[in-house]
């Protein structure tokens, strides 16, 4: 089963690392969050992937054309032009990267790679969020519905706790940060049957995924959410990429289900 990662958006809202590269390329540890997400789908044995690339989409090829260069010790010989690898650690991944166009939306750039899919089941996510998600648990309970689309559902904590209040100003009641009450939010992390290609019909490229096609199958009653209460996290503003670097850092970071 493919995995599609969509890695073409311009992260204006962490410019202050996106002015050079895409948000997918932002390091955590050293490496690309790309590289984190695609090894949580790798530790399941989901090792081919598609990337709809967009902005500054040469910093990925790039990468991954070099990606032996970044694993790797080599000894350059200037005068003979001559290069040699000392043992490469790579990794199994199969990956095709596929232009979608730079300010292509996200249901566009899913359009555009319908051609790779092979009319087979496949995974989609995006290019800025981890988890610990059970990947062969997801793909299990998609199997078993029957539905065109599964997403995964999370709980976000809250950033505040909450107070209620009478007109006095007396506190009657009073709790700290915890998980939105009956919230759930679009995780990513879909698991999809080729039959969504039916709801990306017409010229998508201004249209996001998360808006008509995903309210139209909701419509016909062909989505169905994977409850997730575990990890996971959008690396939305440089307060995240803090925050998930100091989890790597100090070997707490929950995504990380591979050794």
């Amino acid at each position: 089963m493919k995995v599609v990662i969509f890695a073409g958006g311009l992260g204006t809202r962490i410019s202050e690392e996106t002015e050079v590269r895409p948000k997918p390329m932002v390091e955590i540890g050293g490496k690309p969050i790309l590289w984190h997400i695609m090894k949580i789908y790798s530790h399941y044995g989901f090792n081919e992937f598609i990337i709809c690339l967009g902005y500054k989409g040469y910093v990925i090829k790039e990468y991954f054309m070099n990606y032996f260069l970044h694993n790797a010790d080599i000894t350059i010989d200037l005068a003979d032009n001559k290069m040699e690898i000392h043992g490469s650690r790579s990794e199994s991944f199969k990956v095709t990267l596929v232009e979608t166009g730079l300010n292509t939306k996200t249901a566009g750039r899913l359009q555009q790679v319908q051609k790779y899919i092979n009319n087979e089941d496949f995974m989609l996510t995006y290019g800025d969020g981890v988890s610990d998600i059970n990947i062969k648990n997801l793909v299990a309970f998609h199997k078993s519905h029957g539905k065109i689309a599964t997403v995964s559902g999370i709980q976000l904590d809250a950033r505040f706790g909450g107070m209620e209040l009478n007109d006095d100003g007396k506190v009657i009641s009073f709790r700290e940060k915890k998980k939105d009450d009956g919230k759930w939010i679009n995780g990513g992390f879909f698991v999809l049957k080729p039959g969504v290609f039916k709801y990306l019909q017409k010229d998508m490229k201004d249209i996001m995924w998360e808006d008509e096609p995903l309210e139209n199958l909701t419509a016909d009653a062909e989505l169905v959410a994977y409850k997730h209460s575990g990890f996971w996290k959008c690396m939305d503003a440089l307060r995240d990429k803090i925050e998930l670097n100091n989890l790597w850092e100090n070997n707490k970071a929950p995504w990380k289900t591979w050794k």
